[in-house]
């Protein structure tokens, strides 16, 4: 900490003028970059870096172009933060940039149960802003996304990862035979979603993380932060677990956007779920290499059951209503655990209640995160342990990606059914969406 203060305090002198640092604390969350909170000169700001250049290898632009994004959306009136410095080389501190400090709410958890009356308008008006920033004020560098291209790739990550999940095979297939037409490019904020949103008494206060963005559909916008997990839990408010889809539409219209196609909504909205739960493989795969070592990546790595279960409910639709009536097969029994030598799953449990009552009382900041996310990953080994369930299937996904195989077969559709309930109930049993699912399907 005694570095970063220091070398912080020289990046700050430089770019802001004299002063003292103060208040430095990592924030909590932040899946990919991390985040300081600090006061300098009576001001309060936040450095987003990444904790050295090898980190950011593979990004389409680093830093310096997503700050100058950043700073092209403030200017263009959007409720970006102010950036106030990009870090260079010679600071020694990563690459990322510095912000002025926006004070509001971000946590899901804490806006949702009563957000204020003008959010759902307010996401709709923002994301109309952001598409109708003008391409001479976005840098050189932003891409433009090819869905084609872009579907290819994640067909060809999923094959990397073993190309062994059912629902994730059969979400690709959809996509490919749902392909819409090019779309005139627009920005494309990437990742707009509750979590990523800064809301106040007033409504919306600013959107973060702009890391995703890129040149596209808007519908890919409008889409994601619908997605089922980024409502946490407000399953009955498809439009960011706030409101209702017609009223956000209608806002982002009235605020210049294109009209609405919901049939291309509809394909941004599989496949950004498709796009997650191959994220999510990748998180573990990041581990795995040694890219990226925290316990919060491989936690991460088994949300994916989270979006395969979205993945059938998305698309359980295109079977035939004979299939969608079709009740679920029994869940298998799990193996009886043995007696004598401390088990596996009693070891586990010793660790997790150890990191519970020894670690977690004395942590503070990042460091109770981190032992949050430790005893989380020690409760699915143990669930594992109980359940013995697995959502692999080489052979079946094969000839779902194939076309081979469809929901119109008997039978198929109550199986995935009852296999992304089963791996959701392991992997993260407080899912919302979880209970939903077993009301509807009878599981």
């Amino acid at each position: 900490m005694a570095d970063l203060s220091e070398l912080l305090a020289a990046f700050m002198t430089r770019v802001a003028g004299p002063g003292d640092l103060a208040d430095l604390g990592r924030l909590s969350g932040g899946a990919n970059m991390e985040s300081w909170a600090f006061d300098w000169a009576g001001s309060s700001y936040v450095l987003r870096r990444a904790p050295s250049a090898e980190y950011m290898e593979g990004r389409p632009y680093g830093h310096p172009v997503e700050a100058a994004l950043v700073k092209a959306a403030y200017a263009g009136g959007v409720k970006a933060p102010e950036v106030v410095g990009v870090l260079s080389e010679s600071d020694n501190i990563g690459t990322g940039y510095v912000m002025r400090r926006v004070i509001a709410e971000v946590s899901p958890a804490k806006i949702l149960p009563a957000p204020p009356p003008s959010l759902v308008a307010d996401l709709g008006r923002e994301l109309a802003l952001i598409h109708a920033l003008p391409r001479t004020a976005i840098p050189a560098e932003i891409p433009v996304m090819d869905t084609a291209a872009a579907l290819a790739e994640l067909k060809a990550r999923f094959l990397t990862y073993g190309g062994d999940r059912p629902a994730i095979a059969l979400a690709i297939k959809w996509c490919e035979d749902h392909l819409p037409a090019a779309a005139e490019p627009v920005l494309v904020h990437g990742d707009y979603r509750m979590g990523n949103v800064m809301v106040d008494a007033d409504g919306l206060a600013a959107v973060l993380d702009w890391e995703l963005a890129h040149l596209g559909d808007g519908h890919e916008d409008l889409a994601f932060g619908c997605m089922t997990v980024w409502r946490f839990g407000q399953l009955d408010k498809p439009a960011f677990g706030v409101g209702s889809l017609d009223e956000y539409f209608a806002a982002y219209e009235a605020a210049g956007g294109a009209k609405v196609d919901p049939a291309r909504f509809r394909f941004w909205l599989v496949y950004r779920t498709l796009w997650w739960a191959l994220g999510c493989l990748q998180m573990g795969q990041a581990w795995r290499s040694g890219a990226d070592t925290t316990v919060e990546r491989v936690v991460v790595g088994r949300r994916t059951a989270e979006q395969e279960l979205d993945l059938v409910r998305l698309l359980e639709e295109e079977a035939p209503e004979a299939e969608r009536a079709r009740a679920l097969p029994a869940t298998g029994e799990a193996a009886a655990a043995p007696t004598g030598e401390p088990t596996n799953r009693e070891i586990v449990q010793a660790v997790r209640d150890w990191i519970e009552g020894a670690i977690k009382p004395k942590a503070e900041g990042h460091a109770k995160f981190e032992a949050v996310v430790a005893m989380n990953a020690l409760g699915i080994v143990l669930r594992d342990l109980d359940a013995g369930t697995r959502a692999e299937d080489k052979v079946l996904a094969a000839a779902l990606l194939a076309g081979e195989t469809t929901l119109a077969e008997p039978g198929l559709l109550a199986k995935l059914r009852r296999a992304v309930l089963d791996k959701c109930a392991v992997d993260s049993p407080k899912y919302a969406a979880l209970a939903s699912a077993r009301e509807q399907w009878g599981g």
